[in-house]
């Protein structure tokens, strides 16, 4: 079990020691920002009556946030030793600071949250799975509906003007049932519904999995239990009939 690489946990990498030691102190503040990004932008988001100072205020922290992941990923780059093999390891990353109109989906780093959950809940590993599968669903659906509700609704022909819109666009898109009522029009919602296609189809083959995973083993169950209950009967056949050839042979 200790061998199994679950998401959301970081395994020291010994040819990198320099930068496993700062990801190791970093995970968790870095974890809580993206957090309070997220908060932050939803804040900026939804709530659509904030003065203009408020929202310049808005700006200057989603911005600074965003800034302190940008320095976290050059540190992290500068310690690495295998450059290029950091940049491949770490693509996701780099396309998230690189591309500041994409930032805030880089508040789905508070899956690392769950690395804390791992630690202290004992469950198998199907139900790890599940919970970060869970988390994972929850985590992208609010950031693409806050993403192409921003970048959507001051567009003239957007049909996508409202947070229940969002949701509802959102949950047609990750589950790929696409009813076609509610699309993106900007670039920028394209993206962002491209980006939650590829997502929605990966979790849904990890839910697949996990079901497909649950049933083997409800079978594999059943079959051992009818195993073991098949050589218990036959094990009791076989004393029968010792104790009937002894009989025989005392008449």
């Amino acid at each position: 079990m200790s061998d199994i690489l679950v998401p959301g946990e970081r395994v020291a990498d010994p040819t990198e020691p320099r930068l496993s030691a700062w990801e190791a102190r970093t995970d968790l503040p870095l974890t809580g920002l993206a957090g309070f990004f997220l908060l932050g932008y939803a804040w900026q988001v939804l709530h659509t009556g904030a003065t203009p100072t408020a929202r310049l205020w808005q700006e200057i922290l989603l911005w600074g946030i965003w800034a302190v992941f940008l320095v976290d990923y050059l540190i992290r780059f500068a310690l690495a030793r295998a450059k290029r093999r950091f940049v491949w390891r770490h693509m996701f990353d780099l396309i998230v600071v690189a591309l500041p109109m994409v930032r805030q989906l880089r508040a789905l780093r508070l899956i690392t949250v769950l690395r804390v959950l791992n630690k202290r809940v004992a469950v198998n590993f199907r139900g790890r799975i599940g919970l970060y599968v869970g988390a994972t669903v929850l985590l992208v659906g609010l950031s693409a509906s806050l993403a192409v509700l921003d970048a959507e609704r001051a567009d003239p022909d957007a049909s996508i003007t409202t947070f229940g819109d969002a949701l509802w666009w959102t949950l047609t898109t990750i589950t790929t049932v696409g009813y076609g009522d509610r699309f993106p029009v900007t670039t920028e919602g394209r993206l962002v519904a491209a980006a939650l296609m590829i997502g929605g189809i990966a979790l849904l083959g990890v839910v697949t999995g996990v079901i497909a995973s649950w049933f083997v083993e409800k079978i594999a169950g059943a079959e051992q239990s009818i195993e073991e209950t098949t050589r218990s009967e036959v094990q009791a056949l076989r004393a029968e009939l010792a104790e009937l050839r002894q009989e025989l042979k005392r008449t």
